[in-house]
């Protein structure tokens, strides 16, 4: 899959989600592929501390709540 510019999920899309359960999970993968790619753009680009760090850590959260989401089906409940 090709990474283009992020292009926020729309209402729409957040619509035809909660109906499709195979559109939610490709919209799910979708949006951690794009995170991770910011993650890893972002990896070196700063110290260890800072601002940079806490994005960083943030997008580590979200890339794992994303991840858990994808894992279940997308239903809204992490795997155990």
């Amino acid at each position: 899959m090709v990474m283009t510019a992020f292009q926020p999920v729309s209402d729409a899309d957040l619509a035809q989600a909660r109906r499709d359960p195979a559109f939610r999970q490709r919209l799910l993968a979708e949006s951690l592929e794009t995170l991770l790619a910011g993650i890893k753009r972002h990896r070196g680009a700063g110290p260890a501390e800072g601002p940079n760090a806490r994005q960083l850590r943030e997008g580590v959260e979200l890339a794992v709540r994303l991840a858990e989401l994808i894992q279940d089906g997308g239903s809204g409940t992490p795997a155990a």
